[in-house]
């Protein structure tokens, strides 16, 4: 870990795979239901209307209809069955999907990533890489093509940023168009209810929805799958009844022929409106982005089971019911509903747009905590709104800005169609990207020629490209506002990438030598005061500027000194076991440490865990580990005074804690690898009640006098108090620096230092134990 010592890590092995039960899997394409599918099945409320809200008119032979609704289908079954279904899923980063999760296993199979801190020693993590089969020819001159030019690197990387700040406008559009579609509903029943009831009767959803965002979706989530599954049942019933009743020749939709007709009839207006057709599969990134919280299989059953079929049925449905009421297309689907079922159907049809929306919110939220992973999005809070269900979240600001703009969007908008020309564009724009980079990953990760990425290409590339084009002209109407956002936050998060790594270079280049620190002598020429202090650096080796910093301005430091450093590293989860590194920094007299804690870009920094507790027992375990003593298994022991103790072997730190009558045992718990089993260390350790914990010295003839002295003034540290050295650091380009990098640094980035959350904050950090040391970075 730290060219300046030995490094200790603790072994791994990943745990074998386990067959997954038959029920298992159903039950996951249940729940899939709620989580996945209600954006992509609440399309057939908007998709006619926004098709036919140009220049085409509807003629008596149908042509039309029937050249959309083949478009409908071919569009259905190639991108999300053929794409998504059968290609795409499989690219899945060790059971993660989305973009960031074909960005990382990019960078894990190629030296692609910009992250500045990464280590060898991250590539021993058990889930760092896939076996491919040999490389190909092709694949190793494009992976050293794009290893070699960083600019390449860049565009990729701006690529990533590009699909991400489209699904954070998907958060902005989805919950506008699905909600004001649903309420529009009502004016069938009251076609004279004045359209600016429609809009806030759909800003109170609105408000209501982002406002119990805080309380989490896991309280609500059991509702989710049924909602989705009456709303699918609805619309498949109803399409059947208007297939039987209207036009049961309808299905010959299904010939090519009638998009060739389609084209060749409406020419250019007909393109034009490919840009409402393409909203037919708004959603269906879902499938690929929450994969992880699901599987492959159960995805594919639930999608080519029921929602793929219930779809069509739906959507057939509608080109029926239009056939023989060509005047209704502004409303065609609550008016292709029969009347005795109508109110029942509306109720299903507004709670499946909420489903929805929640499910895009969600995401939303999962894609920022992403980007602030892999430091390209300024700090926010991130909340864990559950403890049983991992990766369920709250962003706060994120919530309250989603908000506004969907406001802005709703009240601003006030019509399906111009809202329907935005998602669109913003849709397809995620997809195009997910295909570019699907490509990547089929030279480079599956090691496959390039005849066959080429192929996935242009042929999924060009139909999408093929909507795009259609989407753009609607630019003036409504297209901009994707475009808009998109270009706000790729500039904030760009800006905040480039600031954060002229930031680390700097600390890179001003780092302290070890020949400094050695010519200080172990009491680093100052007073060493009792109790252990914890120096945040975002170095993996060498001294950091604010040490020498600090050391120069202040006599004292504690008697235990541990640098830590917090990255992230281009995989989704990191165990346990395998999350500490520690070092020592300087002779073992210094009593000075390093210590790398790595996350995964979904892992959460949790803080309902005893952070200190933790980094103390690592600390023991790596000084007991280079005195070479041999590990012991162990079990339980309980002391004559009531005290519960659990040791990790024989010869290491004994963890002791009260449980009084009047503590609560859930409050708060650390979860350690020991070494119970001789052939791993994946059992864990529960110490309650972090605030009674003490640490104890067993005593055993196997520990020398060193390892024991060492251990016990460690301990010492730890009950004296530990203290947090954090910097507040001030960044500033060079007098030499061109007018944009100026702007870039002294404004753009100083604006967003200053309103974003402090690292104390993300860091949780308790305010009373922090020490903050100012510097100054040139950068």
């Amino acid at each position: 870990m730290d060219l300046e010592s030995g490094s200790y890590r603790s072994s791994s092995q990943r745990p074998p795979q386990e067959d997954v039960s038959l029920r298992v899997i159903l039950l996951l394409a249940y729940q899939s239901f709620g989580v996945v599918y209600g954006d992509l099945s609440t399309s057939p409320l908007y998709v006619y209307r926004s098709t036919f809200s140009g220049r085409i008119k509807l003629q008596q032979d149908d042509a039309e209809i029937l050249g959309v609704l083949s478009f409908i289908f071919y569009t259905l079954t190639i991108v999300p069955v053929i794409k998504y279904v059968f290609i795409v899923l499989s690219a899945d980063d060790n059971g993660e999907g989305g973009t960031f999760a074909l960005y990382s296993l990019l960078c894990r199979h190629a030296k692609l990533s910009l992250l500045p801190n990464q280590q060898a020693a991250d590539e021993d993590l058990s889930t760092y890489k896939l076996k491919p089969p040999p490389e190909t020819t092709q694949g190793i001159w494009l992976k050293k093509l794009l290893e070699k030019h960083e600019k390449l690197q860049t565009a990729l990387l701006i690529i990533v940023l590009l699909g991400t700040c489209m699904i954070i406008g998907d958060g902005v559009l989805t919950p506008a168009i699905s909600v004001l579609s649903a309420v529009s509903g009502i004016q069938v029943a009251a076609p004279h209810l004045h359209d600016n009831v429609v809009v806030a009767v759909a800003c109170v959803i609105l408000v209501g929805l982002f406002s119990l965002q805080h309380y989490g979706t896991h309280r609500v989530a059991f509702m989710f799958a049924p909602i989705v599954i009456a709303w699918l049942f609805c619309i498949s019933t109803i399409g059947v009844y208007n297939i039987i009743y209207y036009d049961p020749t309808i299905f010959r939709a299904l010939s090519p022929f009638y998009m060739y007709n389609f084209f060749k009839k409406c020419g250019i207006d007909g393109w034009i409106s490919l840009g409402g057709i393409l909203l037919c599969i708004t959603g269906t990134e879902a499938m690929f982005a929450d994969l992880g919280h699901f599987s492959q299989l159960s995805i594919k059953i639930a999608f080519t089971g029921v929602v793929y079929p219930c779809l069509l049925l739906a959507y057939c449905g509608q080109a029926a019911f239009l056939s023989k009421n060509r005047d209704d297309i502004s409303q065609s689907f609550y008016a292709s509903i029969p009347k005795p079922v109508f109110w029942p159907v509306f109720v299903v049809a507004t709670l499946a747009s909420i489903v929805g929306s929640q499910a895009v919110i969600s995401a939303t939220f999962s894609s920022v905590k992403q980007c602030l992973a892999l430091g390209c999005f300024p700090r926010v809070k991130v909340v864990h709104t559950s403890q049983h269900i991992h990766g369920q979240i709250y962003i706060p600001e994120i919530n309250w800005i989603l908000l506004i703009l969907c406001l802005a969007i709703t009240v601003g908008f006030q019509d399906t169609t111009t809202i329907g020309n935005a998602y669109g564009l913003a849709v397809i724009t995620v997809m195009l990207v997910t295909t570019c980079l699907t490509t990547l990953v089929i030279i480079i990760v599956w090691r496959q020629s390039i005849f066959l990425a080429l192929c996935f290409l242009l042929f999924f590339g060009s139909i999408e490209t093929l909507y795009i084009s259609a989407s753009i002209i609607k630019v003036p109407q409504g297209g901009w506002a994707p475009l808009a956002l998109s270009i706000v936050f790729m500039s904030i998060m760009y800006v905040w990438h480039y600031g954060t790594t002229k930031k680390y270079e700097f600390d890179l280049q001003n780092r302290v030598s070890m020949k400094w620190l050695l010519t200080l002598g172990p009491s680093l020429g100052i007073v060493r005061v009792p109790g252990v202090g914890l120096i945040y650096t975002e170095l993996v080796t060498g001294i950091p500027a604010i040490f020498s910093h600090f050391v120069t301005n202040l006599p004292a430091f504690h008697q235990v000194l541990v640098f830590v450093c917090i990255k992230s590293v281009s995989v989704p989860y990191i165990p346990q076991h395998e999350r500490y590194l520690i070092g020592r920094v300087g002779p073992k007299e210094y009593r000075m440490y390093r210590c790398v804690i790595r996350y995964g870009y979904k892992d959460l920094h949790r803080d309902d865990h005893d952070f200190e507790n933790e980094l103390i027992i690592n600390l023991g375990e790596f000084i007991q580990s280079e005195g070479d003593v041999p590990w012991i298994p162990s079990s339980s022991e309980v002391s004559a005074d009531g005290q519960v103790g659990v040791m990790s072997s024989a010869n290491s730190a004994r963890i002791m804690t009260t449980l009084t009558s009047d503590s609560d045992p859930e409050e708060s718990y650390i979860s350690m690898p020991s070494h119970n089993d001789l052939s791993q260390s994946s059992t864990s350790i529960q110490v309650y009640q972090k605030k009674r914990v003490r640490f104890e010295i067993p005593k055993s003839p196997n520990l020398s006098p060193a390892v024991r002295e060492e251990l016990m003034e460690l301990i010492e540290a730890k009950e004296a108090g530990v203290a947090y050295v954090l910097g507040h650091s001030y960044v500033k380009a060079k007098r030499s620096s061109s007018l944009l990098k100026k702007f870039a640094i002294d404004i753009a980035y100083t604006f967003l230092r200053r309103n974003c959350r402090g690292p104390s904050v993300a860091l949780s950090v308790p305010h009373l134990c922090l020490i903050e040391v100012g510097m100054i970075y040139y950068v």
